[in-house]
C-alpha cells in the first residue's frame, strides 16, 4: 500500500447532509482543517427531502405570540413520551431561535408573514404554531443554503466515497477507510477526529419515505468500533406517505388545515384525538389510520383520504406547491380537485450512536450527529419540525466544540495500513468469490420482515419470528453474489455493503424491541398496551460483544417536566 493513498485531514465529516455540514462549516471557522465525505454528492443527501418546517419559538404569528422555549420543551418531552433527556432537549429549544435566525442571515429563503417576519405553521403535538418554512421544501432551502457557505469556507470534499471501517487505537480515534465509488478502489484517511452524520436506517424497512442512501451505516460504524447504539426500537412511521410510492406527504399539508377522511367520509381523528384531531403527534395518528384499515373503513383496506380542496387552489399553490406536484406526477391525483391517497411509512430512527450533548461518543476524538446519533432529543417520538432543528443545533455544537478543543494527536499509520489490508480483502471477497445468494434478494427479504415483524404494531410471538429471519438472512449473507466485478461506479458492490449494515442494524432493532414489554411512543405493542415506567423508563443500549449484541438499560435524564400520561 502506498503512502499517497493515505490521506490526513484534522477533522473528517462522514455524510454530507444538514447536521455534517453544520458541523464541518463550525469547525471549519475555527481553523481547523476540515474534510467532508460524502457516499453521494452532499446536496443529494436526504435531508433535501425534509418538506415542513424547522421548529423554533420566535412567537411570530398572533397565537403564538407568547411562544417560549420552555413551551417548545414541554411539548417535545410530552411527545417523546417522556423518554428524551430533558437536558438535552433544554439545550435544543433554548438554541432554536438563534439557529434559526442564522439560518436566514446565511441565505435560507423562508416563507414570510405580511409584516415580512419568518411564517410559521401548527404541527403535530405542537401547543402553538411553532415551525418555520419554506413553503414545503424547508430542507431543500436549508441544505443548500449551507453547501453554499461550506464551499465559500473553502472546506475539502470527497464526494461518492463509501466509509467501510473505523480505525482506533486504545479507545482513540485514529482515522477511517473508504472506498472512492468513481475510480474503484480502497483508500485510507488519517485524522484527530471524524465525525458520523450519516443519517438513519430507515431503509431497513420496505415502506419508507426515506432515501435509498439510508442504511445505518454510520451506526454500525460505531457499533463496529465499540459504541453502543441507544433506543434503536423506536422507529417512526409517518402517518402520510403517498399510496404506492410511498413518497412523504409533509406534516405541513395537515398543519395548513388538511383533513384526514376514512371511506365513510369522516373525519376519523376524533375517535382518537379529540382535541388536536389531525395534529395529534405521529405515532398516535400513524396507529389511527392502521387501525381505520384493519378495521375495514379505509379504502381498499389499505389507504385514507388527505382532503386539501378546501384550502383552495391559491393556498395550496402557495404553502404547498410540491406536494401538489408529487400528487400529481405520482400519483395522478390533483389535490385541489381530489383527495391524495395516503398510508403510514417508515420515516424517522429515533435511536441511534450514544452521544452527549456535544455530539461525543465514548471513542476519543469520534463524534455523532443528526439522524444517526441518540442525544436524545426524540425520546419514544419525534415531534415534526425538530428532526431539522436536532441537525443544526447539535451540528454545530458538534463543530464548535470540535473546533475549540482540537489536538494533534501521534497517529500510527500502520494501524490505518492494516485496516486498508483487511477491507481489501473483504472488498475482493464480494467481487470475486461465487456465492448463491443475490444482494437484492436478500434486501427485499429483509425489508418486507422488518414491515411485517416491527411494523406501526408489535407483538412478543410475531416479533420472535421476524428475529429468527433476520438471524438468517444474516448468515446468508456471507454467501452474498454480485454479478458486477467492474471496481469503479459499481453500485451492486455499495448496495451490497450497505445491506452488512442494514442486517446488522436490524438485528439490533428486533432484539430491543422484543425486550421492551411496553407501549411508549412508537413503540406500540398489543401484547403489552399500556406504558410501564417502574420497568422501562429507561434507555435501552446496545453493545457488540463477542457473543453478539448485548442489551443493558440506562436512566431517562429527568427535569423539570414531570412524567405523567400523554393527551391530546
Amino acid at each position: 500500500m502506498e503512502e499517497e493513498e493515505i490521506y490526513e485531514h484534522e477533522v473528517i465529516v462522514v455524510g454530507g447532509g444538514l447536521s455534517g455540514l453544520r458541523a464541518a462549516l463550525a469547525a471549519g471557522k475555527k481553523g481547523a482543517d476540515v474534510a467532508v465525505l460524502s457516499k453521494v454528492h452532499p446536496l443529494r443527501s436526504h435531508s433535501v427531502a425534509a418538506q415542513g418546517g424547522i421548529n423554533a419559538s420566535l412567537g411570530n404569528v398572533l397565537e403564538a405570540e407568547n411562544d417560549s422555549w420552555e413551551d417548545h420543551a414541554f411539548d417535545t418531552v410530552k411527545g417523546s413520551d417522556y423518554l428524551a433527556d430533558q437536558n438535552a432537549v433544554e439545550v435544543m429549544c433554548k438554541e432554536a431561535p438563534d439557529v434559526v435566525l442564522e439560518l436566514e442571515h446565511m441565505g435560507t429563503v423562508f416563507s414570510r408573514l405580511e409584516d415580512g417576519k419568518i411564517a410559521q405553521r401548527p404541527f403535530g403535538g405542537a401547543g402553538v404554531p411553532r415551525t418555520c418554512y419554506a413553503a414545503d421544501r424547508t430542507g431543500h432551502n436549508l441544505l443548500n443554503t449551507l453547501f453554499e457557505q461550506t464551499v465559500a469556507e473553502s472546506l475539502d470534499f470527497y464526494n461518492e466515497y463509501f466509509v467501510t471501517s473505523l480505525v482506533t487505537r486504545n479507545q482513540e480515534i485514529q482515522g477511517l477507510i473508504a472506498w472512492d465509488i468513481e475510480n474503484g478502489k480502497l483508500v485510507g484517511f488519517s485524522s484527530d477526529v471524524v465525525v458520523l452524520a450519516t443519517g438513519g436506517y430507515g431503509r431497513i424497512y420496505n415502506r419508507s419515505t426515506n432515501a435509498l442512501i439510508n442504511t445505518g451505516d454510520g451506526a454500525l460504524l460505531a457499533y463496529e468500533a465499540g459504541v453502543p447504539l441507544e433506543d434503536m426500537e423506536f422507529i417512526q412511521f409517518h402517518p402520510t406517505t403517498l399510496y404506492g410510492s410511498n413518497i412523504l406527504i409533509t406534516e405541513g399539508a395537515r398543519g395548513e388545515g388538511g383533513h384526514l377522511k376514512n371511506k365513510e367520509g369522516e373525519r376519523f381523528m376524533k375517535d382518537y384525538a379529540p382535541e388536536a384531531m389531525e395534529l395529534a403527534p405521529r405515532d398516535i395518528v400513524a396507529r389511527a389510520i392502521i387501525t381505520e384499515a384493519e378495521e375495514g373503513r379505509a379504502f381498499e383496506d389499505e389507504y385514507i383520504h388527505l382532503d386539501l380542496r378546501h384550502l383552495g387552489k391559491e393556498k395550496i399553490d402557495e404553502r404547498l406547491p410540491g406536494i401538489r406536484q408529487i400528487a400529481r406526477d405520482f400519483a395522478g391525483v390533483d389535490p385541489v380537485e381530489e383527495p391524495i391517497p395516503v398510508q403510514p411509512g417508515q420515516h424517522y430512527s429515533m435511536g441511534g450512536i450514544d452521544v452527549d450533548i456535544d455530539g461525543k461518543t465514548e471513542i476519543d476524538g469520534l463524534y455523532a450527529v443528526g439522524e444517526c446519533a441518540c442525544v436524545s432529543v426524540h425520546g419514544a417520538n419525534r415531534l415534526g419540525g425538530n428532526s431539522l432543528l436536532e441537525t443544526v443545533v447539535f451540528g454545530r455544537r458538534a463543530g464548535k466544540e470540535i473546533g475549540e478543543t482540537l489536538k494533534k494527536k501521534e497517529k500510527d499509520k500502520e494501524e490505518i495500513k492494516k485496516a486498508l489490508e483487511i477491507d481489501k480483502e473483504e472488498i475482493n471477497r464480494l467481487l470475486h468469490e461465487e456465492g448463491d445468494v443475490l444482494y437484492s434478494e436478500l434486501m427485499d427479504e429483509l425489508r418486507e420482515v422488518m414491515f411485517e415483524h416491527f411494523g406501526v404494531y408489535r407483538e412478543e410471538e410475531s416479533m420472535k419470528k421476524g428475529l429468527s429471519k433476520i438471524k438468517e438472512l444474516k448468515e446468508k449473507y456471507d454467501s452474498v453474489h454480485i454479478d458486477n466485478q467492474n471496481e469503479n461506479f459499481n453500485t451492486a458492490l455499495i448496495r451490497t455493503l450497505e445491506l452488512k449494515s442494514m442486517v446488522n442494524i436490524a438485528e439490533v432493532v428486533a432484539m430491543g424491541s422484543i425486550e421492551r414489554k411496553e407501549s411508549r411512543g412508537s413503540h406500540f405493542r398489543r401484547d403489552y398496551t399500556e406504558r410501564r415506567d417502574e420497568e422501562y423508563l429507561y434507555h435501552t443500549k446496545v453493545e457488540k460483544t463477542e457473543g453478539g449484541p448485548k442489551l443493558r438499560y440506562e436512566d431517562v435524564t429527568l427535569g423539570q417536566f414531570k412524567v405523567k400520561e400523554r393527551e391530546y
